[in-house]
């Protein structure tokens, strides 16, 4: 196999659970380019269908349903779907569907606690849970769970979300434990802050034409100076998702611009003037 066929997914089957819009779109339709036929759902059917709509445009393969992550029977019923419509087991899944709410710890009921943790860690679970058995019979697989610097570090109003995704770490390093010897291979992706139409307003300048503080205090924690894009993302899943990185398991690789291993600087001596507006994919949602 050559080293630009160990990049190749043709005829795979890929699971992106969330995949209607925003980062899951995105990898679905990374995925697709790179040869593999695609799988996705959402809880809504009105963004079942406009997905549907947009990848048979795309030309992509899809084939798409309404699941909740965080029902197991609904799971279940909708892998055995995805199926046996394209006549064998799915080999990739992507865990990205995921939810995030910001309230002070002591503020957060317990409801919206259980509800944070069943969508990133227990719809992981259940879901990768469903895939398993269909990637040992058929000889191999990839998970790749939607981890985030939360996986690392606290931040303020996070708790229910940082706790998830710090499971969601070690649920990926466990199932490379359990089943790395079915030559399944379990790794995460853990994005830093991506230029999106929902962090526009941070990244706006103000009338004097000053930076906003948040976007100052971005830049100044990151050595690469900017938010992430898009395309940075894309080249890790399918990376993660073929061949070339058949040894390597139960890892997290966070695509931050190396925020998580920089101190930081002093925000006061970013130089203003050689930052140009960046752009941002109004199709993303990313969720830091």
């Amino acid at each position: 196999m050559s080293i630009i066929d160990k990049f190749r997914l043709d005829g795979k089957i890929a699971w992106v659970t969330g995949g209607t819009y925003g980062l899951g779109r995105a990898y679905c339709m990374a995925l697709a380019e790179a040869g593999a036929k695609i799988v996705f759902n959402d809880r809504k059917p009105e963004l079942i269908e406009k997905a549907m709509e947009e990848y048979k445009a795309a030309g992509v393969d899809a084939f798409g349903g309404i699941c909740d992550v965080t029902k197991e029977d609904e799971v279940t019923a909708f892998v055995k779907a995805a199926e046996e419509h394209f006549g064998a087991p799915i080999d990739i899944l992507i865990n990205n569907a995921g939810v995030i709410k910001r309230i002070p710890m002591t503020e957060m009921s317990v409801a919206d606690w259980n509800f944070v943790i069943d969508v990133d860690l227990t719809g992981p679970f259940i879901c990768s849970k469903a895939v398993i058995p269909g990637m040992i019979a058929k000889g191999g697989g990839k998970i790749i769970n939607a981890c985030s610097m939360m996986s690392e570090v606290g931040r303020e109003t996070v708790s229910a979300y940082a706790a998830a995704k710090g499971g969601l770490k070690m649920l990926t390093k466990n199932i490379c434990s359990e089943y790395g010897q079915y030559n399944i291979q379990c790794n995460a992706i853990g994005p830093g802050y991506i230029a999106t139409p929902q962090t526009a307003p941070l990244r706006a300048r103000g009338e004097d034409g000053s930076m906003h503080p948040f976007d100052r205090f971005i830049r100044s924690k990151t050595p690469a100076q900017r938010w992430g894009r898009t395309e940075d993302l894309q080249g890790l899943a399918v990376f993660l998702a073929a061949p070339a990185s058949d040894f390597i398991n139960g890892q997290v690789i966070y695509i931050d611009g190396g925020i998580l291993a920089y101190l930081g600087q002093d925000p006061s001596n970013l130089d203003e003037s050689k930052f140009a507006a960046e752009e941002e994919d109004e199709s993303i949602v990313v969720k830091d």
